[in-house]
């Protein structure tokens, strides 16, 4: 077993076999998954190594503890204390290697259909040359003749790429909150129980968004001062109430219309409870990633004002606090491009919908069914650990996996060097608030409610078109 083991693991790094789990007790997998997976454990190294350059304390420990440091740094050229391999700039080069990567595969994988083409092949398969072609890109790209017009030029690249990046994954929730509420609702018409399921789930929705209001409230907001955090919380508070009371208007749900499919008559309080969680949870993440303001009391003390009493002693740990938001930022990045990469995601980008009569009701209704993949099973189940589910067609679009992992690697870049304030930012630093995350993430929070505004009230800008959603 251990060798036909060693031999497939073999076949997956060094030919176009797909990659399997040696253990004899673990499942098979599929080889859709496993591809997937395998590029993004690229990118999570690429992101831990972008974490390790913008690390002050790691340099200094690399300078504390590794022999003859500063003559290795002098042998590769890399300044006297290896200057050129960490801050802004080494992260800027490094994420224009993966980018470049991701692109070379974007280009290369266009219209591929099938899983059997040479093409399909070099994207299954491979994995110990695509893993040289990386590091060949990221290390090349500290090579760039005029670094200086590179990293500004490169700059503004990023900041394009990182806005479409958001843009991509406001339009999924906002296409995830009308497809949760139209699954559920093709439910009541043969069983009257999922008008509880609707109500249960719009009540805890709504719950959250007014208990995380409130609590912002109190932690962020005191009796004198803190206009600005007020002023936010207020025009949060009512675009929550705006939305609401637009999806519930009869200009929205109205049927009674020439074009019946123009309007959105199953729009309800579903939606506008996920949409206000959501722009409650990047209210608070906008609130958390302001620089703290610091004034004196009557005894000369400083002390912090307009945020939680007890957020000082977070600060205690600087380094737990550190990586544990950087792997919560690594977790969440990862999970959105492997959500945004399947192939209801890229229906939903592209407005193309399944026929509403055939709409089944499911609990997990964003996971498909699984009819299809009992005849895979039984074909394999006397051979390897891999099951092949793209025999007849691929179930994702390989090239705008790619894509999305381009925009991934430069949304990164753009948030690890915290967007405009990059010349001193750190990664210890980096939670301790920012001008740039603070406006990015609000700017988010009122885009993503404008876009759900739109998809409510375009049928009536746009009577003759047909929105299915």
């Amino acid at each position: 077993m251990s060798a036909r083991c060693c031999a497939g693991q073999l076949a997956c790094c060094c030919g176009s076999a797909g990659c399997s789990l040696c253990c004899g007790c673990c499942p098979k997998v599929r080889q859709s998954r496993t591809t997937r997976f395998m590029y993004l454990l690229y990118f999570i190294l690429v992101i831990g190594l972008c974490c390790v350059m913008m690390s002050s304390s790691v340099t200094k420990q690399m300078k504390e503890h590794i022999p003859f440091f500063e003559d290795f740094c002098k042998g590769i050229k890399a300044g006297n204390t290896c200057e050129n391999l960490v801050g802004y700039s080494a992260v800027y080069r490094v994420c224009f290697g993966m980018a470049c990567f991701f692109f070379v595969f974007c280009l290369l994988t266009l219209k591929v259909n099938n899983s059997k083409g040479c093409r399909a092949y070099i994207h299954n398969g491979f994995w110990f040359f695509k893993f040289l072609l990386l590091g060949a890109m990221c290390s090349g790209a500290f090579f760039i003749p005029d670094q200086e017009t590179f990293l500004n030029a490169w700059r503004y690249v990023g900041v394009v790429g990182s806005f479409i990046f958001i843009g991509i994954q406001l339009l999924l929730i906002v296409e995830f909150a009308h497809k949760w509420n139209k699954n559920w609702n093709a439910g009541t018409d043969s069983n009257k129980l999922w008008y509880a399921f609707l109500s249960l789930a719009t009540l805890i929705m709504y719950s959250i968004a007014v208990g995380g209001l409130v609590l912002m409230a109190v932690f962020y907001t005191q009796n004198d001062g803190c206009t600005d955090n007020k002023i936010l919380l207020g025009v949060h508070g009512g675009l929550c109430l705006l939305i609401s009371l637009a999806a519930i208007s009869p200009c929205v749900q109205s049927r009674k219309h020439r074009f019946l499919l123009s309007r959105r008559p199953h729009s309800g309080l579903l939606q506008s409870g996920l949409i206000s969680c959501y722009v409650t949870y990047l209210t608070f993440s906008a609130l958390t990633s302001k620089p703290e303001k610091i004034v004196q009391d009557e005894h000369g003390k400083n002390i912090t004002i307009c945020a939680p009493d007890f957020s000082q002693g977070l600060h205690k740990d600087e380094n737990m606090v550190t990586w544990l938001g950087t792997f919560l930022l690594i977790v969440c990045i990862s999970y959105s491009c492997l959500t945004s990469t399947t192939r209801s995601s890229s229906d939903a980008l592209q407005r193309r919908y399944g026929a509403p009569e055939l709409e089944v009701a499911r609990c997990c209704f964003c996971f498909g069914p699984d009819g299809e993949d009992t005849e895979e099973q039984q074909n394999v189940k006397k051979g390897p650990r891999v099951i092949y589910d793209e025999k007849k067609g691929t179930v994702y679009s390989y090239s705008y996996f790619h894509f999305v992992f381009l925009l991934a690697s430069l949304y990164v870049m753009m948030t690890l060097t915290s967007w405009f304030h990059y010349e001193n930012a750190t990664i210890e630093t980096f939670f301790t608030g920012s001008w740039s995350n603070f406006w990015v993430k609000m700017a988010s929070c009122w885009m993503c409610v404008i876009l759900y505004l739109w998809t409510l009230v375009a049928p009536l800008c746009c009577p003759s078109r047909q929105f299915s959603v």
